[in-house]
């Protein structure tokens, strides 16, 4: 895997959006944390515009994201929300200068599709907070940004829940949404789930939903072939008239019966408010106990 060159100070992050629009004055705590790490910031074309659901049209947004990839004075874009849209811009992307000169690609939720490419491409990404969520988030989770940016080790220990499977293990870290990844299976964008350890997150999902996602990547092999599991928010979720009977967490729990890997429950990511930073493609080493759980990043 391709690590992308870490920050240093006078750096510049340019925020854009693939998806949903953000027609708001929002992004001032963003601004005044990144200069405040030293960073400076351009916004991209596709903040303010206003196109239904998304922040412009295909062609607006594809157009911005591919200005910031290939500006060489850029040096990681991050994407200042989720929603839906950033799969309709994926092909349209050239990648090519970016493979020459790669730079940290950071978000979550819909930026799974970002991830996931990126992924298959041998590119590591920041599974992160977003723009938009700055003002509300844990201490925790911008620290774990700024962590990760400046290429400081980044790990973590947390009390064990007790869903949790113990046992260790080492693998590259992919993963995100849910609901995302799901929906990249069977194009180039899907995840390659062999040997790795597998994040996986989500929101606003009917339970039922959970289970169809859940049984789709084990019936096509994913979760068999996985090394661990690391299990973050499961936000939000929703049930029919007539209840599911399980949670989200019993769901997945149920579809995981037989694996012998450690599985991390309820870790601190996702849509949530202590959303800390993943790395995607890195190495990552897995710890877990009766006591506690470990995440360290190589």
């Amino acid at each position: 895997m391709i690590t992308p060159p870490y920050l240093q100070k006078g750096d510049t992050i340019a925020i854009v959006s693939t998806a949903r629009k953000n027609i708001d004055d929002n992004l001032k705590p963003t601004i005044d944390m990144l200069e405040g790490w030293g960073l400076k910031v351009k916004i991209g074309n596709t903040i303010g515009l206003d196109y239904y659901q998304l922040a412009g049209t295909t062609e607006q947004r594809t157009a911005d994201f591919q200005e910031q990839m290939d500006n060489p004075n850029i040096k990681a874009i991050w994407c200042v929300r989720g929603g839906y849209g950033t799969v309709k811009i994926i092909d349209n992307l050239d990648f090519t200068k970016f493979k020459q000169n790669p730079k940290w690609i950071i978000g979550f939720s819909d930026v799974t599709v970002l991830h996931s490419h990126l992924n298959r491409m041998g590119i590591e990404s920041l599974h992160a907070i977003m723009p938009v969520s700055v003002a509300r988030a844990t201490d925790e989770a911008k620290n774990s940004l700024c962590t990760a940016l400046f290429g400081e080790k980044l790990q973590y220990t947390l009390d064990c829940d007790a869903l949790n499977h113990i046992g260790k293990a080492k693998g590259e870290l992919v993963g995100g949404n849910l609901s995302i990844l799901y929906s990249l299976l069977g194009s180039e964008s899907a995840i390659d789930c062999n040997d790795k350890i597998l994040f996986i997150e989500d929101l606003d999902e009917y339970l039922y939903h959970i289970d169809r996602m859940m049984m789709n990547l084990k019936r096509n092999g994913c979760l068999s072939s996985l090394k661990g599991i690391i299990v973050g928010g499961m936000t939000d979720m929703k049930d029919n008239d007539i209840p599911w009977g399980r949670n989200a967490l019993e769901i997945i729990e149920d579809t995981v019966e037989g694996l012998n890997i450690p599985i991390i429950y309820n870790f601190p990511a996702g849509h949530i408010r202590d959303n800390r930073t993943l790395i995607f493609g890195r190495q990552v080493s897995i710890e877990v106990t009766a006591e506690t759980s470990k995440v360290v990043f190589e």
